[in-house]
């Protein structure tokens, strides 16, 4: 019998061959409607071979071989889908960091290490290794799970947690409008976590002391021409509700794109958040604006932020302050880029206190005002009054390849009043010196 026959003549005689007296109706007619479903792909499939077609002077070995080849490639592409791997993104980063720090008296390596010392801004999120799984389907969804050991939203969180970002994006009739849920990073700054966007090694004083790590809740992301919007209800910073606390956060951003290489956001948040001097949630309000403009060789970047923390200052009053952050750079070459940035808080308030930032502890675990290392917080001469904090940092950035970029900085670190302990003598200095470079590698 030729084997032109149809899939359909085919499917047909395999039915015929069906211990039907086995089977009951039911379980005959699911048998029958899979079938007829895989008959239907088949026949479709070979409708489109049209185009796959031997060419006309082939022999016939080079005919056979062209049909060998082409049912591979068809076989290969079905076992990929059936796998999963279809519109399946992986990638990631690896960067290892040294740091000398002049006041916590180390020079070395560091990556992959637990901050089980306090979230540090000579640590913050440098020397990660992150792996990222993004999942695209069919119908527009997106799944996304983000994997920092150590070093992601989660660690800073729980102390934990591997999870940086781990969320599901809906289309909602359009792929510019789409529903959010899950651990969402905070989209507040000019700033990024990831040092493949971030271009000095370490991080300005706004974000890693005053926004907030992640949400966990639900939300919706909207594009709609130059203008990005983005909104959520849930928690901040923690992964379930404290007994007793049922009143959701709610945060949000607006972006507008006036071309590519100019825009501005900004970013509000509006609710209760853990109060570190009595462990409660106590209301707070959070709102920045930031913007950037690139032109040639020039970027320019900036921040602006406001914040109060009801009872959430050192001393027992409302924490209150604000920020300025600003970043500069210029391209020598394509590869070779230089950079400059300021910081500065205003943090007198009640004896000082940022978001999510208070109750600190010296070096023998014993309640202090002051945090000697960040130099956040209050002298014990002065308890009443915090620290008013600014840090300038130079540095340059090299792109080796187009995976690889090099990084080097200095950076100074001060207060208006000593705040710094140095701890070979244990005294408190006003300022601190700070050098660190790093290799980014990313795929």
């Amino acid at each position: 019998m030729s084997l032109l026959l149809r899939p359909t003549l085919l499917a047909l005689a395999v039915c015929a061959a069906f211990p039907v007296a086995a089977q009951s109706n039911e379980e005959l007619l699911k048998e029958l409607r899979a079938l007829k479903e895989r008959v239907a792909d088949l026949e479709k499939k070979l409708d489109s071979t049209a185009a796959t077609k031997p060419q006309w002077g082939m022999t016939p070995e080079q005919a056979a071989e062209f049909n060998r080849i082409a049912v591979k490639t068809e076989s290969i592409q079905d076992n990929f889908t059936d796998q999963g791997y279809k519109g399946l993104k992986l990638s990631g980063y690896i960067e290892p960091v040294f740091v000398y720090n002049q006041r916590q008296n180390r020079a070395g390596v560091q990556f992959l290490n637990q901050q089980g010392d306090g979230y540090n801004y000579d640590t913050s999120y440098m020397g990660a290794a992150v792996l990222d799984f993004t999942k695209e389907t069919d119908s527009g969804v997106i799944w996304k799970l983000t994997l920092a050991p150590n070093r992601g939203t989660g660690a800073v969180v729980d102390g934990q947690s591997i999870v940086q970002e781990a969320t599901v994006s809906v289309p909602l009739g359009s792929l510019q409008t789409r529903l959010i849920a899950g651990q969402i990073p905070d989209w507040s700054g000019y700033e990024y976590q990831q040092p493949t966007l971030n271009p000095l090694t370490s991080h300005n004083l706004l974000y890693d002391f005053t926004l907030p790590t992640h949400y966990t809740g639900v939300g919706l992301d909207i594009k709609e021409g130059k203008w990005w919007l983005r909104g959520a209800i849930g928690n901040v910073n923690k992964t379930a509700k404290d007994s007793g606390d049922k009143r959701p956060v709610l945060t949000a951003r607006v972006d507008y794109a006036k071309g590519e290489f100019a825009g501005w956001g900004a970013a509000a948040l509006l609710g209760r958040a853990t109060n570190y001097n009595t462990g409660l949630p106590t209301m707070a309000q959070l709102l920045e604006v930031d913007g950037y403009f690139t032109r040639g060789d020039i970027t320019l970047q900036g921040q602006v932020s406001y914040g109060r923390h009801k009872g959430a200052a050192t001393n027992g009053g409302d924490a209150q302050w604000w920020g300025l952050s600003g970043l500069a750079g210029y391209l020598f070459d394509p590869r070779l880029q230089g950079l400059i940035r300021a910081d500065y808080i205003r943090n007198d308030k009640n004896g000082g206190g940022l978001f999510g930032y208070t109750g600190f502890v010296d070096a023998n675990d014993n309640p202090t005002t002051f945090d000697g290392r960040n130099g956040i917080g209050a002298n014990p001469a002065d308890p009443n009054r915090g620290a008013n904090r600014w840090a300038v940092t130079t540095g340059l950035k090299y792109l080796f390849d187009t995976s690889t970029t090099l990084k080097l900085e200095y950076r100074l670190d001060g207060a208006d009043r000593a705040v710094f302990e140095d701890v070979k003598t244990g005294a408190l200095k006003k300022t601190n010196n700070m050098v660190a470079a790093s290799v980014v590698v990313a795929f």
